[in-house]
C-alpha cells in the first residue's frame, strides 16, 4: 500500500465517519423530517456512482468509503420514508 492509498483511506475514514453523528442523531430522534428528500436522492445517486467509479478503478478507499456511506444514508432514508404507525388519540 502506497502513501496515496493511505491518504485515500484516511480521507475516506474522516468523510464517512463525519456522517455517523447525523445517522445517530436521526436514530435517536426517530425522525428525518428536517432532511431534504431531494438531497437524499441526489446524494445517494452520487454515492452510488462514486462506488461504481471506485470499482472501475479498483480503488479500495473509494469503494469502501462509498459502500459504508451508502449504507449509512440508507438508514436515514429508511427513517425518512418508512411508513409510520398511526398515532392513536386517547379520547
Amino acid at each position: 500500500m502506497n502513501a496515496f492509498e493511505i491518504a485515500g483511506l484516511l480521507a475516506a475514514t474522516l468523510t464517512t465517519g463525519s456522517f455517523v453523528p447525523q445517522v445517530l442523531h436521526t436514530l435517536q430522534r426517530r425522525s428525518a423530517d428536517d432532511i431534504s428528500s431531494l438531497w437524499l436522492v441526489l446524494f445517494g445517486a452520487g454515492i452510488a456512482l462514486w462506488f461504481v467509479y471506485g470499482l472501475w478503478l479498483n480503488s479500495l478507499p473509494i469503494i469502501l468509503a462509498n459502500a459504508v456511506t451508502f449504507l449509512l444514508l440508507m438508514v436515514i432514508a429508511w427513517i425518512k420514508f418508512a411508513p409510520r404507525p398511526a398515532v392513536r388519540e386517547i379520547a
